[in-house]
């Protein structure tokens, strides 16, 4: 016959309690990790490898391409005027060397300088006061005294509000620089679909800059370059990746943090 013991007994369900728990935080650092650490693998294998540049391609066979479409004017019909060397709708009487077609190349001047110092400051105060009172009400006001009100003060109501508010904005941007883009699609007025991207490596740090919108062949200098003022539906971008851009990012666990917690 076997001796029962209390304490042994305690001690192993204290132990499957703690192997329990053990487990089900081991299953939630795995399912966190696995949903925070989408590109971990990729990460792992570039470890002490410099990023990777992109590679050259058409930008119609990205995914996400569309063509531009614009309101256009109603199309003018071209007539030739015999023993003349000027046509009609041309826009020069030489041809230069300057981008009109697809494919190809024109430089871009970037020159962002913009500076906006915005102070808002706004005060508001109200405050209401109403009272109502019957000093004489056929008689009826000397049980209101008795009851131990006044029948001149029957009924005041107070009310106050307010607010103030204050706002200011000190921002100052700059970015000067040359990119070059390839004219991506010929719109029915003339005008010009432009796409440039340059990636810059240093170390192990990848600078990008993307330069895309519309111009029109007028605006295009002599020398084939454009100023980025002139530039309709300008999408400009300055980023990079890299080590130095991955420490200054905060984590993903943190990343997760800011979107679900309410405070």
């Amino acid at each position: 016959m076997t001796a029962f013991a209390p304490g042994s007994a305690m001690r192993t369900a204290q132990l499957r309690t703690a192997q329990l728990r053990t487990a089900r935080l081991a299953l939630a650092a795995a399912a966190a990790l696995s949903t925070a650490a989408c590109g971990a693998p990729d990460r792992l294998r570039n470890i002490g490898q410099q990023p990777a540049l992109s590679a050259i391609s058409n930008p119609q066979t990205q995914s996400g391409y569309r063509p531009v479409s614009m309101p256009m004017p109603e199309p003018v019909p071209v007539s030739h005027n015999p023993n003349s060397l000027w046509r009609n709708g041309s826009r020069a009487f030489f041809r230069d060397q300057r981008a009109q077609r697809v494919g190809d190349i024109m430089t871009i001047k970037v020159k962002i300088t913009d500076q906006a110092n915005l102070s808002n400051e706004t005060n508001r105060t109200r405050a209401n006061t109403e009272g109502f009172g019957a000093a004489n009400m056929f008689g009826l006001e000397n049980g209101i005294r008795r009851g131990g009100a006044d029948p001149a003060n029957l009924l005041t109501l107070n009310s106050q509000s307010g607010s103030d508010g204050k706002g200011t904005i000190n921002r100052s941007e700059q970015l000067v620089t040359n990119v070059a883009a390839v004219v991506t699609q010929i719109l029915p007025n003339g005008n010009l679909v432009l796409e440039g991207k340059q990636e810059i490596r240093v170390n192990f740090e990848v600078r990008e800059l993307i330069v895309a919108g519309i111009v029109r062949p007028e605006d295009i200098e002599s020398d084939n370059t454009i100023d980025s003022a002139k530039i309709a539906h300008a999408r400009i971008g300055y980023g990079g990746r890299g080590q130095i851009t991955d420490v200054q990012q905060p984590r993903y666990g943190q990343q997760a943090l800011d979107v679900l917690l309410p405070w």
